[in-house]
């Protein structure tokens, strides 16, 4: 029995869209036909990533995170209120303007958040309505900016949040999000 291929930069890459299904089941079709792989390739990717975090004898995440998309493209120390944090960016081939980032305790590396933002220098979208609203389109950020006061809530998986938007005119919506991602407005 030989070994498995490493996990690589395609592979997260499935795991990202395999979260997403639950919402845009036709956009993740799409996309995965776009990366040129197979349902089963897919379900494969998400058993092995799934079994990697699972494991009792699993790295911990930032190191699992490295082994899996190499060296971040950009690593900076940012503060978050009173705690500095190391936020770490890798390119995601599939949204070009947009770096899987994670931000890791400056001592120890424990991973704190771990999702979806705009790339630096990337143009983000004009979020004026709820019509600008499409999935995919912006980040938990850049929502949230857009749609003042919004009130984070709690998402329904560890990848998953949720924020209230105050739309124009003082509607109030719940904007749903994937690995940081925009999915649904309801």
């Amino acid at each position: 029995m030989t070994a498995a291929a490493p996990l690589g930069p395609l592979d997260f890459q499935l795991v990202l869209l395999r979260r997403m299904a639950d919402f845009r089941p036709e956009l993740v079709e799409d996309a995965r036909r776009e990366l040129g792989v197979s349902v089963a390739g897919m379900r494969e990717a998400n058993r092995r990533w799934q079994a990697t975090v699972r494991s009792p004898r699993g790295r911990g995440a930032l190191t699992r995170y490295r082994s899996v998309l190499g060296e971040p493209e950009r690593s900076v120390r940012r503060t978050v209120g009173d705690l500095e944090c190391d936020a770490l960016q890798w390119p995601v081939p599939l949204w070009p303007d947009l770096r899987f980032e994670v931000l890791a305790a400056a001592k120890g590396g424990a991973v704190w958040n771990e999702w979806l933002v705009r790339a630096p220098g990337a143009a983000g979208p004009e979020l004026r309505t709820a019509d600008d609203l499409t999935p995919w389109s912006c980040t938990v950020d850049e929502a949230a900016r857009a749609f003042a006061p919004a009130t984070p809530l709690e998402g329904s998986a560890p990848t998953r949040w949720r924020l209230a938007l105050t739309l124009p005119h003082g509607e109030r919506a719940i904007a749903d999000f994937t690995w940081g991602l925009f999915q649904r407005l309801t």
